[in-house]
């Protein structure tokens, strides 16, 4: 008797989804990796000894090593008390400063880099000045200019990422081991430091390399912050020999792009497989609801410390850049006779080449958001709903994505989707948006994931046996039970990309121009009020995306 062959669509999907992610992402990584030892056609090691014997690409190894891994230090050592204090005791305001913590993680780097500019400048920077005129010195007591003030920038943009790793862990943590140590007479503090922390040291980890990975690929706040006081970073440096246009200035970025995407991914690999696997149990089949440590007299001076911490590295940076956008002359007071003006804003609303950005902007991050929600679901399905050996690979290479510094995937792409190898998408909006999706997914990914593992198998099986198709079962039962999953991922994954700089700068051309390059032309070579208006607007639009996300949601997601 002859067998029937059945036709699923669903394999159709999965197999066209598998093979963007193999041409678009795994192939063009891998070409980087061959291009860096195959540069002559042979294998060579000649490209990578040319490279590194030039003493300004040493130096720009050491400084991204070193700024990266004292961000991720001193990242680490504010996040662990903010999270333990938001989220483990009685202080006032805890959900207020939850939020207020991680505005930066909302927030575009280089508008930061913007922010500090404005207020340290070792000439006219206004917290500068105010201290300098405080306190009678002589010169002004900072330098942004520096490896101190680049290290704090990227610290102050970079904490929230460990601050929202860590407070996630602690949520989950088991309660009862903290009541045992209070039982036998150990203090609070005490019982952070020989129960909490031993505890919660894997995640502390994986939040600190989380950290390394993003201050060392960063390329935003080095190039506003540190190129003028001539501190490079691999990064920026990368970007400098793709500038230089010459198939020699290509071949050097690829051997500088290859060094940072092996540490990004020794670092995910230590993370998801060495740290991760030494996890310690910390949930229970009990509530884990966590115990509320009395602050009693510490209360008031600990709340007040918090609301200094908040003023300086949140609101008065924030506070900057908006008031700049109102300045005529930066060097004077805003309230100063004259000074108030708004024709920056009349700029940003009128000015064609802005608004045909903002529309670009819109448009890229609506594609890569929707298309990246498509991949997510799909993948989530096979993750969550198959048997299929090998379902765990694209889940990773999504992850592999995430993981690659944003330079890399945009020199990747350059290399290969220029129609060298038969598809030409560069200079076209397609090629930003799926470096958006390759870099951004992840998020929408997680969210979804987590979505599926709630949803029981049962109900879909109930509409198969109803005679339901895959497709019919996707719209009708699994879809409405996690709609704001979908939702939430969905803008998880567009305000990254709305306001993109670093892949953005390298992929973009005359008529695919972004809101990030835009302003960050306008910071760098004409007007930091211009530009200040400009980031005060990507700072609404995002704040208020949040704002819906958390309402289409009921308060499920937010950041």
């Amino acid at each position: 008797m002859e067998k029937k062959v059945y036709f699923d669509i669903k394999w159709v999907v999965i197999l066209a989804i598998v093979g963007f992610l193999l041409i678009f992402q795994v192939f063009p990584l891998l070409y980087l990796v061959y291009r860096s030892f195959f540069s002559s056609g042979s294998f060579s090691l000649e490209g990578l000894k040319r490279i590194y014997s030039y003493p300004l690409n040493w130096l720009c190894l050491k400084n991204t090593i070193i700024t990266a891994g004292l961000a991720m230090i001193f990242g680490v050592i504010l996040a662990f008390p903010l999270a333990w204090l938001v989220g483990r005791t009685n202080l006032y305001g805890k959900k207020f400063f939850r939020t207020l913590f991680v505005t930066t993680y909302m927030v575009p780097p280089y508008v930061g880099a913007m922010a500090w500019l404005r207020l340290l400048n070792p000439s006219v920077g206004t917290l500068n000045v105010f201290i300098q005129n405080l306190f009678h010195l002589e010169s002004t007591p900072f330098n942004i200019y520096s490896v101190g003030g680049l290290v704090w920038v990227l610290t102050t943009f970079y904490y929230p990422y460990a601050f929202i790793t860590i407070s996630r862990a602690m949520e989950k943590m088991d309660p009862s081991l903290e009541e045992a140590s209070r039982i036998s007479g150990a203090s609070p503090l005490k019982t952070v430091f020989t129960v909490t922390l031993p505890l919660m040291f894997p995640s502390i980890v994986a939040a600190a390399l989380l950290v390394f990975v993003a201050a060392a690929s960063c390329y935003g706040i080095p190039s506003i912050i540190g190129a003028p006081g001539q501190i490079y970073t691999v990064t920026t440096r990368i970007v400098d020999y793709v500038y230089i246009g010459s198939q020699e200035g290509l071949t050097d970025a690829t051997n500088l792009a290859v060094f940072l995407m092996a540490i990004a991914l020794i670092i995910l690999y230590i993370s998801n497989f060495v740290v991760g696997k030494k996890e310690y149990i910390t949930v229970s089949g009990k509530s884990t609801r966590p115990n509320i440590v009395d602050l009693g007299k510490w209360r008031i001076p600990i709340t007040l410390l918090v609301c200094c911490f908040a003023l300086i590295v949140v609101i008065i940076p924030f506070f900057s850049v908006v008031t700049t956008s109102f300045t005529v002359n930066m060097g004077k007071s805003l309230f100063a006779p004259g000074n108030l003006t708004t024709k920056y804003w009349h700029t940003i609303t009128s000015r064609k080449s802005i608004l045909g950005s903002a529309k670009n902007s819109l448009i890229s991050a609506v594609w890569a958001a929707s298309l990246g929600m498509v991949v997510c679901l799909i993948m989530a399905y096979l993750l969550k709903r198959t048997t299929v050996r090998g379902k765990q690979i694209p889940d990773f290479l999504i992850t592999v994505g995430s993981g690659t510094p944003s330079v890399v995937i945009a020199l990747a792409l350059i290399m290969t989707m220029s129609g060298k190898f038969g598809i030409n998408i560069y200079n076209t909006m397609m090629i930003m948006v799926v470096a958006y999706m390759i870099k951004y997914m992840l998020m929408g990914m997680r969210t979804v994931v987590s979505a599926f593992s709630q949803v029981s198998p049962s109900l879909e099986e109930a509409a198969q046996i109803s005679g339901a198709g895959w497709l019919r079962r996707l719209k009708d039962v699994l879809f409405p039970l996690i709609v704001p999953s979908i939702v939430a991922g969905w803008f998880l994954i567009f305000m990254p990309c709305f306001y993109e700089l670093t892949m953005s700068n390298l992929l973009y051309s005359t008529d695919t121009k972004t809101l990030g390059v835009e302003l960050f032309t306008y910071q760098t070579y004409h007007s930091q009020q211009t530009a200040s208006a400009l980031a005060t607007a990507i700072l609404v639009v995002v704040i208020v995306l949040n704002v819906v996300m958390d309402k289409l949601t009921k308060g499920k997601f937010s950041i």
